[in-house]
């Protein structure tokens, strides 16, 4: 069975379906570069907009700075995140280490959330002691220079997840796509403030961009809670396996199906129900065999057939729904 990550079953709900898919070192080698990418960037960005901030006094651009600050821990919990889950299995980890990649996007999920409430606090703060910006063309065109960056970079990070499906990588990417709204809205914020004479606007601008963020930390909550919970793969791709399945007699009486991802990598287990007077060399070699060719149309997926003689449930597996119809 290929231990290298190919298309996550589950891709179909990642939008990745379709693409030419990078296996194992090539994609551990990609994802790393990606990383790598956006931290080297973080870092300039930082540089460039502390600067500003200082000259600026500006709220929006404040924010921005937090932003790139927290996009530079990010890069670095994704890049670790990333080389973890990319280990094979070892002694202490059978299962391998797929969920270091949810872990590395909870952790930047509690980053976003952090610097959101911190910028919305202190950008009420602002509107209430109506204070002003200053030197809005620094401000202005640091932005500029930020977007020309941040676009370069998504641009790769995009290539990279379509390549790899990593979740790490995209959640990343989130962050960034983030900035350039982030990077406009300061322009916006410093035009209004300082040129259209509409004092309160920056600080408005600073708020809307705190929200911003707490509802981007929101939505990429979500699906890294599901693989660390073992969330059943979604209905269509459960469908699909289950159809695939049906292709083969032996596997008439498949029940209990249970399914998890960890990382790229995914699980299939099922009961299967077989003759009673089949010998276990038999069975065990004719179920080898489909496991090898679902294997082969799930990409790195991990199939276990456990066999029942005919007839046979075990009811502590079970859901209660199905012990009912099994019972009737």
């Amino acid at each position: 069975m290929a231990r290298g990550a190919s298309l996550p079953v589950s891709g179909v709900h990642q939008h990745h379906h379709g693409h030419h898919h990078a296996h194992g070192d090539e994609r551990s080698a990609l994802t790393a570069r990606a990383a790598m990418a956006s931290i080297t960037m973080a870092v300039l960005l930082i540089g460039l907009k502390t600067w500003a901030s200082v000259e600026t006094s500006s709220m929006a651009m404040l924010g921005s700075l937090a932003d790139s600050g927290l996009d530079l821990l990010a890069s670095l919990v994704v890049l670790l995140g990333v080389r973890v889950a990319a280990q094979p299995a070892d002694t202490d980890h059978r299962f391998g280490h797929g969920k270091a990649e949810a872990l590395a996007a909870l952790v930047q999920v509690i980053l976003i959330t952090l610097s959101a409430l911190f910028i919305g606090y202190r950008s009420i703060e602002r509107l209430i002691n109506g204070e002003q910006t200053t030197d809005a063309e620094l401000g202005i065109a640091v932005s500029i220079v930020a977007v020309g960056f941040t676009l370069a970079l998504i641009a790769y990070q995009r290539h990279v997840v379509r390549r790899t499906g990593s979740v790490a990588i995209a959640t990343d990417r989130l962050h960034y796509a983030s900035d350039l709204l982030l990077n406009i809205s300061v322009i916006a914020a410093l035009v209004l403030d300082q040129y259209a004479g509409l004092p309160g606007a920056d600080a408005v601008f600073g708020l809307l961009i705190a929200l911003w963020l707490l509802w981007g930390a929101w939505t990429s909550s979500s699906h890294a809670l599901d693989q660390l919970m073992d969330r059943e793969w979604p209905e269509d791709i459960r469908e699909r396996f289950l159809m695939a399945a049906k292709e083969y007699p032996e596997l008439a009486g498949l029940h209990d199906l249970r399914t998890r991802t960890s990382g790229t990598h995914h699980f299939a287990q099922f009961h299967v129900w077989v003759p009673g007077d089949w010998t276990v060399q038999h069975a065990h070699d004719r179920m080898d065999r489909i496991e090898e060719e679902l294997q082969a149309r799930f990409p790195a997926t991990e199939i276990l057939i456990h066999l029942d003689p005919e007839g046979h449930t075990d009811r502590e597996t079970m859901l209660p729904s199905e012990i009912t119809e099994k019972a009737s």
